[in-house]
């Protein structure tokens, strides 16, 4: 390779990673063309406002009003998509960059979970690659930890905190004894969470991150669609001083594993045991986790956003172009990946807590064990947390209040918790939605 042709970079989206991502080059660039065997350039920039001041020169690079133009441009090799979205400006510059025959690197996940079959069999077809380290875990580096560290191995499992964001809230409900309104407020303050933070706190962001180190990991295509979700928001001060009294910690985690039926995708808060790796994961780190039959268990951590950590995966990517490393998107190429399927429902190991609001009257906890033995679940403990009576105004009957009933399960499949609930909340009994936690034995 010649030294003197650099590789000439489109860059689309001059936000938080895409600035970092010049002021990397920068910084770094000469090392760049000594470590790539060639020097890296950025030539073509697109964002939506020309004149904002991002603290960083482009004024040596083409400015383009379409990322379309960028991505087909003749001055372009590599197209750095870092615009976001599932569809519009993102979906249509990436199969144009790709159709032109552009190499692309991406850290746009919603992008990949919704259409990376199709991308990854275009890429193949036009002989480029499409590389995403940056989507899934920042600036943790799983999928070439996936793709190439463990070529050699077979994975059964992986599981991991993939969002930011519902991990501090959880963390600081719990340091803090704050209620999970308050530290998605103070979340919003420090930029940890969007205006709208529905695609954090609802799990949906940890998903599409999960669907992607699926196909890795298990050489299927791309599935967001089988993943169950669900997020942190019925989470309650009540619920985290219970995990902390039963031994546990309170975390969102994504989990793939692999059964003789399919592939097992989940998202969903867990309780882990305060002694496992996982649980002393604070703030808005990210970790992932895997086991694999050579291997044994690792564990990554570290920053799973912000602009240097993902541009730092970013620029892995487009190290890989510039050295000439190929391989396909997933691990394997596209017309070898397996279709998803589902697994079956299974028995879960761990157990679940339920926490329930009883009205305190007779027979109501005779009947919801009642219900709980018809659906074959054993109870490890009932634990009632009686609130002092209130008062009633003269002349008038003291009001049956609801009281706070948590129980632990033996282990049993969710199918079955969720039936019973239904059957309990049916029944009357119960004053609000029951809550559910998956206990999760994690080492």
């Amino acid at each position: 390779m010649n030294l003197d042709t650099p590789l000439r970079l489109g860059v689309a989206g001059l936000g938080t990673v895409g600035t970092a991502l010049v002021r990397l080059i920068d910084r770094h660039g000469n090392d760049l063309a000594i470590r790539c065997g060639r020097p890296i350039a950025v030539t073509g920039v697109s964002a939506r406002n020309r004149n904002r001041d991002r603290g960083v020169d482009v004024s040596g690079a083409t400015w383009f009003d379409d990322p379309v133009a960028l991505a087909r441009a003749p001055g372009t090799d590599v197209f750095v998509e870092l615009m976001g979205g599932a569809e519009g400006a993102a979906a249509d510059s990436v199969a144009a960059a790709i159709e032109a025959g552009k190499h692309v690197v991406t850290a746009n996940k919603a992008l990949l979970a919704a259409h990376g079959n199709e991308l990854a069999r275009a890429a193949e077809k036009n002989g480029v690659s499409l590389n995403f380290e940056a989507a899934a875990a920042g600036g943790i580096p799983i999928i070439k930890t996936l793709r190439e560290s463990l070529a050699g191995n077979t994975v059964s499992c992986i599981y991991g905190i993939l969002n930011g964001t519902s991990n501090y809230i959880l963390t600081r409900m719990e340091q803090d004894k704050l209620s999970f309104e308050d530290c998605l407020a103070e979340a919003q303050r420090l930029g940890y969470a969007e205006a709208d933070p529905t695609f954090d706190i609802g799990g949906h962001d940890a998903a599409h991150k999960l669907a992607l180190l699926t196909a890795i990991a298990f050489g299927t295509e791309v599935d967001a669609e089988s993943i169950y979700v669900e997020g942190i928001s019925s989470i309650r001060t009540a619920d985290i001083e219970a995990a902390d009294e039963l031994g546990y910690r309170i975390k969102l985690l994504g989990v793939a594993a692999r059964s003789e039926s399919g592939i097992e995708q989940r998202v969903h808060p867990a309780m882990v045991p305060k002694s496992s790796t996982i649980a002393r994961i604070d703030g808005v780190t990210n970790a992932v986790a895997l086991e694999a039959d050579f291997v044994g268990q690792l564990l990554l951590s570290g920053p799973g956003a912000g602009g240097e950590a993902t541009a730092s995966s970013v620029m892995s990517d487009i190290a890989d172009i510039a050295r000439g490393d190929r391989m396909g998107t997933f691990g394997r190429p596209a017309s070898a990946l397996e279709p998803y399927r589902r697994a079956a429902m299974r028995a879960h190991e761990g157990g679940y807590y339920v926490r329930l609001s009883v009205y305190d009257r007779p027979g109501a906890f005779a009947a919801i064990a009642r219900r709980m033995a018809d659906k074959g679940i054993s109870l490890e403990s009932i634990v009632q947390r009686r609130r002092a009576p209130k008062s009633a105004a003269p002349g008038h009957l003291v009001p049956v209040e609801p009281q706070p009933v948590i129980m632990i399960t033996y282990e049993t499949t969710e199918a079955a918790i969720r039936e019973a609930l239904d059957t309990i909340r049916a029944d009357g009994h119960i004053a609000e939605e029951p809550q559910m936690i998956r206990i999760e034995e994690l080492g």
